[in-house]
């Protein structure tokens, strides 16, 4: 999956949290959120992650920006490990930003715009005074806000602008790569529609490259250039996102689909729609993670653990069930 346009290249990543009991906290067991994801994100292109809650693409995003501690894989940006060493974790502090899924709690309330905006650029930059000020107004503007809104406070937002507000905060670096968690999904529909417009003329504008995390089929087709399907801390698919929708070949991908709401009663699904509950990120299925809800299971799926292969160029799926992989990683 690594292409020569690479900008991050993540390998083998594990987020585990362990879980502890009795009065010396020892631990009992562990959740295995992130669980060996390998994938590659290119220069400027919108990679999409999807699936159900609690499948851990959240916690692969938090990993990413090194709001959590990796438990073992790399992480690199341009061939440099980013949480090895300093120069590492400061390259990833500048280079790559988030933008949060609740406008609501991720600005802090006690602080004004002006500050909420300014600490990235007085923590790794030389502007002060006046310099910071017009740094700060030219951002605002960016996102469509006014200058004269500077000294008002978070609650004095509607959801909408407090967005437009976090999102100028991860811009204020000129990071290359910025994430977005559900950066929508707490906003009205038509407001959803102005966030997403304005995301894709920032990325035209500042030659962004977006890792966008949604539970929303709809919105990541039209915002992705690929898409990932995560299960249980997994990739299971992998592919441009017009060959995920129109030819998905793994059964958890199928059932995803099938269970987007489509606004025609009469309407027949292809795919079956996925039955059961999430199994616990403490006990993981053995074999294929899926089995237990897949429609499409057979004997060996309990007993062996599908790697991902590439079935097609560029479409790589983990399932037992697509039997032209030529490669494996």
């Amino acid at each position: 999956m690594t292409d020569n346009n690479a900008l991050l290249d993540i390998a083998s990543l594990k987020k585990y949290f362990p879980i502890r009991q009795g009065f010396m906290g020892a631990r009992k067991a562990w959740v295995r959120a992130v669980d060996d994801v390998n994938i590659t994100v290119n220069k400027g292109e919108t990679l999409g992650i999807v699936g159900e809650s609690g499948c851990g693409k959240s916690t692969l995003a938090r990993t990413l920006t090194g709001l959590y501690e990796p438990t073992a894989g790399t992480i690199r940006m341009r061939g440099q490990d980013l949480f090895t060493g300093p120069t590492g974790k400061k390259l990833a502090h500048r280079e790559i930003q988030m933008v949060f899924q609740d406008p609501y709690s991720s600005l802090n309330p006690r602080m004004t715009i002006r500050s909420i905006i300014a600490e990235p650029l007085t923590t790794h930059t030389s502007l002060r005074g006046r310099e910071l000020d017009e740094r700060i107004v030219d951002l605002m503007e960016t996102v469509a806000l006014s200058g004269a809104f500077l000294h008002r406070y978070p609650h004095q937002f509607s959801g909408g602008q407090r967005q437009r507000i976090g999102i100028a905060r991860a811009l204020a670096l000129n990071p290359d790569l910025v994430i977005l968690d559900e950066p929508t999904s707490s906003l009205d529909v038509s407001v959803q529609a102005q966030i997403l417009n304005l995301l894709v003329d920032l990325q035209q504008k500042f030659d962004l490259t977006y890792i966008f995390v949604t539970h929303h089929l709809g919105v990541v087709r039209h915002m992705s250039d690929r898409i990932a399907v995560m299960y249980l801390g997994q990739i299971v698919e992998i592919a441009p996102a017009a060959d995920l929708f129109d030819n998905p070949l793994h059964p958890y991908t199928k059932g995803l689909l099938a269970s987007e709401p489509f606004p025609d009663p009469d309407a027949q699904f292809e795919y079956a729609i996925i039955e059961g509950e999430v199994p616990s990120a403490i006990h993981i299925p053995t074999g294929c993670r899926f089995h237990t809800r897949c429609p499409e299971v057979i004997s060996e799926c309990p007993f062996r653990e599908p790697v991902l292969r590439e079935i097609t160029p560029g479409h790589w799926v983990r399932c037992v069930l697509p039997q032209r992989g030529v490669s494996s990683r």
